[in-house]
């Protein structure tokens, strides 16, 4: 079947001409020019995946991708923000809002394309069948995209889970920010070292004691210890 996207920009425009490019990639697409609206949309049925312009009125794209993920029907919903500016604050703003990726306007449509299916290829159906992995009280089932402590679950976005998985596959092992980015994202030249550092923090402190099993190289990147 094929994926369905929904849109939300107040731009006109840009959405006719998005609809009608991802149509043409074979996308299902549906939009929404109003924030508020969009949100309401999303709840009655969730698309695949969803692009939010960061600068709306009613709601902005940062409060709506707050709302989704502070919502468990939601929380791992592929999100993907778009803005206006090429600003460092709104992207990593938007990361630690919990969105996916974003994309800077103007941007080329098959950019575009690439990074929804980047994040469609993130999703839970596309992990590989796992052994549930222990570590104290760290439980984490990748079958089914669970990550539990002392029972209670923690919810993470998928490019949180994407970048805890890569870190446990290979405990102890250094893993660069430019492997990262070029394994988790999947187009790592085009893509902000700051990416990387904005979701280790947020998944070290979703984690709670757990996180400091993730431990930073200086000036290298990351690595999973499983002994302390």
């Amino acid at each position: 079947m094929k994926a369905s996207i929904l849109l939300v920009d107040d731009d006109r425009e840009l959405l006719s001409l998005l609809e009608r490019k991802l149509s043409e990639e074979g996308f299902r697409v549906s939009t929404e020019e109003n924030g508020s609206q969009a949100l309401d949309r999303i709840r009655r049925k969730m698309p695949d995946l969803v692009i939010l312009d960061v600068n709306m009125p009613d709601l902005n794209g940062m409060e709506i991708c707050k709302a989704l993920r502070s919502d468990a029907t939601t929380q791992n919903l592929p999100v993907i923000m778009l803005t206006a500016r090429d600003d460092q604050i709104d992207r990593v703003l938007g990361l630690e809002f919990g969105a996916d990726d974003y994309i800077t306007k103007p941007f080329n449509a098959r950019e575009l394309v690439l990074r929804i299916k980047n994040a469609l290829r993130r999703t839970p159906e596309a992990i590989h069948q796992k052994e549930i992995y222990k570590l104290g009280n760290l439980q984490i089932n990748f079958s089914t995209h669970e990550v539990t402590i002392k029972k209670e679950k923690i919810p993470l976005t998928l490019t949180e889970f994407k970048l805890l998985e890569k870190l446990i596959e290979t405990p102890g092992k250094v893993q660069s920010r430019s492997v990262l980015l070029d394994e988790i994202w999947e187009y790592g030249d085009d893509v902000l070292s700051r990416t990387v550092d904005t979701h280790v923090q947020r998944l070290r402190s979703k984690l709670k004691d757990a996180g400091k099993h993730i431990q930073t190289v200086r000036g290298v990147g990351y690595h999973f210890v499983e002994k302390q």
